[in-house]
């Protein structure tokens, strides 16, 4: 019981901001200001640094890493933003696996540019957890000029290119997902119609809400790759799952395969 709560619990712990001292020489972050792309949005980019033998989070972080969480105050003529996570790694360390960045990553920020003729200012604050034998949970300030005149930057574009592969483009042909009350939440099985792209495969599972905890899934193959998961909300008490809002990601053979929403089974 303890292994599965004890990730969750952290996440809590780890969300409150903290001073970035403990990871000074340890952690860096740059805004890679970008250009206007052609559907009138601005592609910047969010470059972390680590030193040696550390390593960050992906957005989903698993049952051994801490998410990481962003703040946009003080920007200027931005009303909204899309991450373009590129493939993360998997690590598995004291029996517990997480997801995330070694060293180094820049992560693609699409920002939605009310005025286009106007640069914008991307300004705020990431929450991060840094780890190399323990875990140090920094909060790092950002503030950068996005101007409407930028050019394409190379590491950004690299980072384009590493993204997860839609499901469809994977063959992937059908994904459902099977509900089961618990004492504690939900158990989700999902059945994901889908060829074998390399011998390993690890499968991630997101609920589609920051109030839920998923835990690290079994996966089996019987023809179909299959993954078998707890979801706890973090208050306790039963919730409600929207299907068309989880994520599946399939991480196999170096690359991944993003698959939005799932039937019911």
């Amino acid at each position: 019981m303890f292994k599965h709560v004890f990730p969750l619990l952290l996440a809590l712990v780890c969300a409150a901001p903290l001073a970035a001292g403990p990871a000074d020489g340890v952690v860096s972050l740059e805004v890679l200001p970008g250009w206007r792309t052609d559907q009138g949005t601005h592609m910047a980019g969010l470059q972390i640094r680590l030193a040696p033998g550390w390593k960050t989070y992906w957005r989903a972080p698993g049952d051994g890493g801490i998410p990481p969480r962003f703040g946009w105050q003080g920007s200027q003529n931005m009303d909204g933003v899309a991450f373009h996570w590129p493939v993360p790694e998997v690590f598995d360390q004291n029996g517990m696996r997480s997801y995330g960045y070694a060293e180094s990553v820049v992560i693609p920020v699409e920002v939605s540019v009310p005025d286009a003729a106007r640069s914008a200012r991307m300004k705020g604050t990431v929450q991060l957890g840094v780890c190399e034998d323990i875990c140090v949970p920094v909060v790092l300030e950002f503030d950068a000029v996005l101007p409407a005149s930028g050019a394409r930057t190379p590491a950004i574009v690299a980072a384009l290119v590493d993204q997860p592969t839609p499901a469809a483009r994977a063959g992937v042909t059908g994904a459902t997902c099977a509900l089961r009350p618990t004492d504690r939440g939900l158990e989700v099985t999902a059945r994901i119609e889908m060829p074998r792209h390399a011998p390993d495969e690890v499968v991630v599972i997101e609920a589609g809400d920051q109030q839920v905890w998923v835990s690290q899934p079994e996966t089996w193959r019987d023809g179909d790759l299959f993954a078998r998961a707890e979801m706890i909300h973090v208050e306790q008490g039963a919730f409600a799952l929207n299907r068309s809002g989880m994520r599946i990601t399939v991480l196999t053979g170096g690359q991944a395969v993003d698959i939005q929403g799932c039937a019911a089974d």
